[in-house]
């Protein structure tokens, strides 16, 4: 009653045992392609956490730069400025890991939150009634009368540039550990598994426990087996070029850290034409905003303080140069693996499974 290893001579197998073949075999070819995979998804993965460690030491970095500007160059706002200065970066955080968020938004709310600060403890010290619906006010008239100049949407241009390659190179390490996955427990037919059953165990109900399948036989029975795998070879050929290109933009012209280094200057400048502007500004939130109360005596236009270079440079290069070499041994490594899909079946027969230094092996009827 056998169905898979029928032969003319005598056999100790049962139908039984040629169903716990076909467990066995399904269990080993998940576990084959789980030990091939094991390196490529362990360097995905990898890369996933380095990335971000090295992302979050860059943002932290510059998070800390823009604090200490405001504290040293602009006290009177520091503290109150302290928490739109959190938010900017947890958003641009949150846009590099996938977030349903924009850049553009994120940047606009933090000038948005920042222009009553600076209209009130800068531009107009005086100021004592500052209730919500005035700091509203001030919030919505920043859109209308742009205190900050263009640096505000330069700041956006370049942060958009350099943020979307890392928004994008991140998605992209996700969907390769995804594919993996899927490939890993990709079902196996009827089919395929009694070709493997015939393979490697019908040799057993001869008493041949240690005979193994012939090379070319072997390499016939896997790529028929993972068909449906190897097609994916085009399309793994293609992703592979996509990592690299988004790796160079982030390498390139769109440089993520240095973007995120001179945002720290990009708030500087931009405060420093708010005051600049100081007069204007002020007749214009007057006749859109009312007058607020002011103290006697006019202390209007703080004075503007020329901003040296924050110090912590070399904790920034440090980290620069961390995340630049982790890119760089990243694609190299994953440029090796574009064959990676087309290569299967060859490397599953690599090895143990077939006879290698032997003229003798089994072809899947006999032995030859």
């Amino acid at each position: 009653d056998l169905q898979i290893c029928q032969h003319r001579a005598p056999t100790c197998c049962t139908k039984k045992m040629e169903e716990s073949y076909q467990a066995a075999v399904r269990r080993e070819r998940t576990q084959s392609i789980q030990a091939l995979n094991f390196e490529l998804k362990y360097m995905i993965v990898g890369h996933i956490t380095a990335f971000q460690e090295a992302f979050e030491s860059l943002l932290r970095f510059a998070e800390n730069r823009t604090s200490s500007l405001l504290e040293t160059a602009y006290r009177p706002m520091a503290k109150e400025a302290a928490e739109p200065v959190k938010e900017l970066f947890t958003d641009i955080s949150l846009y590099i890991l996938g977030a349903e968020t924009t850049v553009e938004g994120a940047v606009l709310r933090f000038f948005d939150s920042l222009f009553p600060l600076v209209y009130s403890r800068l531009i107009n010290p005086g100021i004592t009634d500052l209730s919500e619906d005035y700091t509203e006010c001030l919030r919505l008239t920043r859109q209308d009368i742009n205190p900050f100049g263009r640096y505000s949407k330069n700041m956006v241009t370049e942060l958009s540039k350099s943020l979307w390659a890392s928004r994008m190179l991140s998605r992209a390490l996700s969907l390769g550990i995804e594919v993996i996955n899927t490939t890993e427990h990709a079902a196996v037919t009827r089919e395929c598994s009694r070709a493997l059953v015939k393979m490697q165990y019908c040799p057993h109900c001869q008493g041949l426990t240690l005979i193994r399948p012939c090379a070319g036989y072997c390499l016939n029975v896997m790529r028929g087996c993972l068909a449906s795998v190897s097609e994916l070879d085009a399309q793994w050929r293609d992703y592979i070029s996509t990592l690299e290109y988004l790796a160079n933009e982030m390498a390139a012209s769109h440089d993520l850290e240095m973007a995120l280094s001179s945002i720290w200057s990009s708030v500087n400048e931009a405060i420093l034409h708010a005051q600049l502007n100081g007069p204007q500004l002020s007749a214009t939130v007057d006749k859109v905003c009312g007058q607020p109360k002011q103290q006697e005596g006019n202390l209007s236009s703080a004075n503007i303080v020329p901003v040296k270079e924050v110090t912590g440079a070399q904790t920034f290069v440090m980290a620069h140069t961390s995340l630049n070499n982790k890119r760089r041994e990243f694609i190299n490594y994953m440029k090796r693996s574009r064959t990676f899909y087309a290569s299967v079946a060859e490397r599953l027969c690599d090895g143990d499974l077939v006879m290698r230094d032997s003229s003798t092996c089994w072809n899947g009827e006999d032995v030859v």
